[in-house]
Parts: C-alpha cells; structure tokens; sequence
C-alpha cells in the first residue's frame, strides 16, 4: 500500500511540505527510516525534536507543529496539531490487520442455524454454534469458538483463539485480541452454613470454632452485554453475570489480562489497562481511567472521569472526577503527603532516638 504525502496529510486533517507527490509505504522509527528513493520511503515518527535529532537528510516525516523540516534536511514532511491523534490516524491507514481469507475456510464449523452476514472471513477450525448472528464483514481468526445464540454486529474482528460464550450480545466494530475469554462462568460459591469470609466480614476479624466448610457452585444464568467499538485485549476475560449480565460501555479499551468479574458494570470510554481486576458486582462510571494492575473490590460504586494510579487498591466508593493512588487509595495529593512522610519516618526515628537519650540523662542528673 502507497499514498502520496499530499493524500495522507489530506486524509489525517494535517498540513503537508516539501515534495508532496512523495509516496508513503510505510512508518518507522526516526533513526531507522532510510533517505527517500524512486520517489517513495517510510514515513518517520519525529513529532519531538529529540526524536528528530536522529533523522538523516532526504527522508519524509512527521513532525510537530512549529519544528523546522529544513533545519533536518527533509524531503517532506506532514505537521501534527496533536501528534498521536496523528499517529493513530496514520497507523490505522498502514495497518493491514490479521491475514483472514475472505469466506468461509472449509474446515469451519458452522451450525446450520447460525446467520452470517455478507462479506464475512471465518478462518480454519472457527466453531460457530447454534442460533448465533454474525454482522457483516467481520472477520474470525483461526479457532476462534462463539457459543449458542451469541450475537456480535458490524465489521467485529476476533483474533486467533477467541472464545465467545452462549448468549453473550456485542455491538459493531468488535475487536478482541488472541487467547481472551468472554462469558465463562462467574466466580460464585456459597456454603450451607455461614462461610468463614462471611463471618470475617460480621466479624472484622475475630474467628469462632474453626470447622469444615464445601463450596457448592451458584450458576451463572446472566451473559454478557457489550457496546459498540469495544475493545479488548489477549488473555482478558469477562464472566457472565449470575442473574443479569455483565456490561461494558461503548468506546470503552480493555487491556491484555484484564479480569471483570460477574455483574460488573463498565460505562463508556473507559480505558482499563494491564491486569487490572474489577470483583463481581462493581460498578465503573463514564470515562473512567485505571492503571496496570489496579484492583478493585467487589460491591463498590467507581465514579464517571476517575483516574486511579497504577497498583492502586480500591476498597471503597470513589466519588466522581476524583484521581486517585496507593494501597488502600485515597486522593493523588493525600497520597503524596503521606509518602513524603514516609520518606522522613528514618530522620523522625534517629530524632526521636536523640530526643529520648537527652530525656534519660536529664532524669539521670536530676
């Protein structure tokens, strides 16, 4: 695939310079991006000056706006008004996706009353079972399996080793990345008699006789509900609900080994980055950002425009637009207070330490 410098700053809202009849093949990074030839190159990521300390006369890149492509020695150059927004744009129109063969592979399996939209791509060993509803063109990498009366919309893209479950429901432009798992079952177990977390939390603490408990399984009846443009990352997983499903919002961005719990509820745009774990029946606001391995308990309520650092633990209700870090979180500035504090306990003991010896003689002598 080639565009000319002209048609890529067209195409990403951006203002071109230099020779832009340029043919665009590709991206690389700055030090690696070679000097144009045949009227054609990669076009070079150098949307700040350090990285374009590294870029050699003769090539094509994309710079920030107010940077000098002269001062570089470009052959041409697109300027960006916000540099990643930039970025997605371009990686997106070089992005060939999976290798997925348009059609059906042959050694698919398809129950009969499945409904496959038009301009679809199955790849080989997909199982698809019964009553499910597959969108238009989308596209199923090699063993993916999508259980009974699942029903995914337009242009869905699921990577090699998906496993969708029965009755899960998700909206159009679907991405889900290789290995991750929605709809297994939720986590949920009770005993014939109180369980000793149960009597913990009654208790804060102490424990009565200590005897023998059995585990016996709450099933999940519930699915799992996703909007459109979600998408979610390898080896994530989302349980199905007990009674209603677990839900997560349109737009929202799930990392690689993220972890939803049964009856959890995401809303809209939010991005839950790697290894975070959300326990069954919480509920994540609008908009929402948590960290790498950010964890948060079960039957809680998460505000709309949080933030929580990464490897925040999160125990009680966040209240809307807060940001917060540590373990148990509390407010980004409450935080930082108290690991100042923490930084000076060394200085506050060999004082006290002084303090006490200066006491001890005092009494001694009186």
């Amino acid at each position: 695939m080639a565009v000319t410098i002209a048609e890529l700053a067209q195409s990403l809202g951006a203002q071109a310079w230099g020779d832009t009849g340029i043919r665009v093949t590709g991206a690389g990074e700055p030090s690696a991006t070679a000097p144009v030839r045949s009227g054609s190159g990669q076009l070079a990521l150098a949307m700040a000056p350090k990285y374009a300390e590294t870029l050699r006369p003769g090539c094509i890149a994309i710079l920030a706006e107010g940077m000098e492509p002269q001062a570089y020695g470009l052959a041409a150059a697109i300027f960006a008004p916000r540099p990643r927004l930039v970025m997605a744009g371009l990686t997106r129109a070089f992005d060939a996706g999976p290798d997925i063969a348009p059609g059906v592979h042959p050694t698919a399996v398809i129950d009969p009353s499945a409904i496959i939209g038009a301009d679809a791509a199955i790849g080989p060993f997909v199982v698809i079972g019964s009553g499910v509803t597959l969108g238009p063109r989308a596209r199923i990498g090699a063993h993916v399996s999508i259980g009974r009366d699942a029903r995914i919309g337009e242009d869905a893209l699921l990577h090699p080793g998906v496993r969708i479950g029965h009755n899960v429901i998700a909206g159009d432009r679907l991405i889900v990345q290789p290995g991750a798992v929605i709809g297994g079952d939720g986590f949920s177990f009770v005993t014939p008699e109180e369980s000793g977390i149960e009597e913990i939390r009654r208790t804060l603490g102490p424990r009565a006789d200590i005897r023998q408990q059995h585990w016996t399984r709450i099933h999940s009846l519930g699915a799992v509900d996703l909007g459109d443009d979600v998408e979610i990352g390898a080896n994530a997983t989302i349980d199905r609900g007990t009674i209603r499903s677990t839900r997560v919002g349109s737009g929202t961005k799930i990392d690689n080994l993220v972890m939803l719990g049964h009856n959890v509820t995401v809303g809209r745009d939010c991005l839950l980055c790697s290894q975070v774990g959300i326990a069954g029946s919480s509920t994540v606001g609008d908009r929402v950002v948590l960290a790498g391995k950010v964890g948060v308990s079960d039957n809680i309520t998460i505000g709309d425009d949080v933030i929580a650092g990464g490897a925040a633990k999160i125990f009680t209700r966040v209240p809307a637009g807060r940001v917060i870090l540590g373990n148990p979180a509390v407010k980004m500035e409450t935080q930082l207070e108290i690991q100042k504090a923490m930084r000076r306990l060394p200085r506050f003991a060999q004082q006290l330490s002084k303090l006490q010896e200066t006491v001890t003689r005092l009494l001694e002598k009186g």
